[in-house]
């Protein structure tokens, strides 16, 4: 029988060499949908962190990544813009196997002899950590530019669904806002928020409390498969031992409705709130913290947008292609001329 791990990593839609060398790769996303629904209150007054503010409320139709982005993925963001890393999209405490990503660096990082990396095989559907916003930043102007392989700069890193031009202290990366024409992007605050929290019941403003389906506290059992399981601070710790992270979707039956993992625990997810001068946001808690930061009252906004740590990571956001908004519409109305004639 195939184990659980492995069905985890097949899940996870990551298919790539552990090697060098740079190859597209395929970003699984969710459809979220119910345009125009309404948004909730979440910060301090409301029994959780953070300045308040109406969450969750989307006017269009988007996708979201069905996971964190993973360590596998970022390398090979790594290999196609950073053999010369002018903007220090990699961190060495990302080679750790501990609590890092497991991304190991050679070479000497000039044109002549570029940097080349390599991801360990624990770690390719790992989370990754030790990424600021402006590294999550240029892995979605990457991703917008349809994944060039070249040098950091003007339509590969620099530009697409952010203007950065070499944007690096956090005054610079918290002047940064999406451009209109975005493609991909980090997820705003209320994209994040929806993806995690809404019911998925239509034009509402009804939410859960926990981005797994559930007003309950998540408990911490990756061996539990009834559902309502995520990766925060408790005992044992950590629960992937050795690692501090776990597998993305590792945890049965504990998405949200409309089909995301890991949005509380795992690692905190950047996303493009900005409050309190300078800082970005941050949602969802990480393995490191309690479950009470996994409360959708939880905002915690108090990151420089610079910072660069463990427990840091991100998810990206989607504009659906026309055609697959027509696919769905066009399965939908099949279904339902299906079961008028059952």
């Amino acid at each position: 029988m195939l184990s659980r791990k492995f069905m985890a990593i097949v899940a996870a839609g990551v298919l790539l060499a552990c090697g060098v060398g740079a190859q597209a790769i395929v970003m699984e996303t969710v459809p979220v949908g119910n345009p125009g629904n309404a948004g909730e209150w979440s910060g301090e007054s409301y029994g959780g962190y953070g300045p308040d503010r109406i969450c969750g409320a989307v006017d269009y139709t988007y996708n979201i990544g069905k996971y964190e982005v993973t360590a596998g993925q970022y390398t090979e963001f790594l290999n196609a813009v950073a053999g010369v890393d002018t903007y220090a999209l990699y961190n060495t405490y990302m080679s750790n196997t501990s609590d890092g990503s497991g991304i190991t660096r050679s070479g000497g990082g000039t044109v002549g002899n570029p940097y080349t990396y390599t991801v360990a095989s624990s770690h390719v559907n790992r989370p990754v950590n030790f990424v600021s916003w402006g590294d999550a930043a240029r892995f979605a102007n990457w991703l917008h530019n349809n994944q060039p392989t070249g040098e950091q700069g003007a339509g590969t890193t620099e530009t697409g669904a952010y203007t950065l031009n070499g944007a690096m202290t956090d005054a610079e990366l918290s002047a940064v806002n999406r451009n209109s024409n975005w493609k991909w992007a980090i997820t705003s605050e209320d994209e994040w928020y929806k993806a995690a929290y809404h019911k998925n019941d239509g034009v509402t403003g009804n939410y859960w409390d926990y981005p797994t389906s559930s007003d309950s506290v998540p408990g911490r059992d990756l061996n539990d498969v009834s559902g309502n399981n995520a990766n925060y601070l408790g005992t044992p710790y950590p629960i992937d031992l050795p690692y501090y992270t776990t597998l993305v979707g590792e945890f049965q039956n504990s998405d949200s409705p409309y089909g995301t993992f890991d949005q509380g625990g795992n690692v905190w997810e950047w996303n493009e709130a900005v409050s309190y001068g300078l800082y970005r946001g941050v949602r969802g808690a990480s393995y490191h913290i309690y479950d009470y930061n996994l409360h959708a009252s939880y905002r915690s906004t108090i990151v420089y947008p610079s910072s660069e740590g463990s427990s840091y990571g991100f998810r990206v956001s989607e504009v659906p292609e026309p055609g697959s908004v027509l696919l769905l519409l066009i399965g939908c109305a099949g279904m339902v001329l299906r079961k008028r004639r059952a």
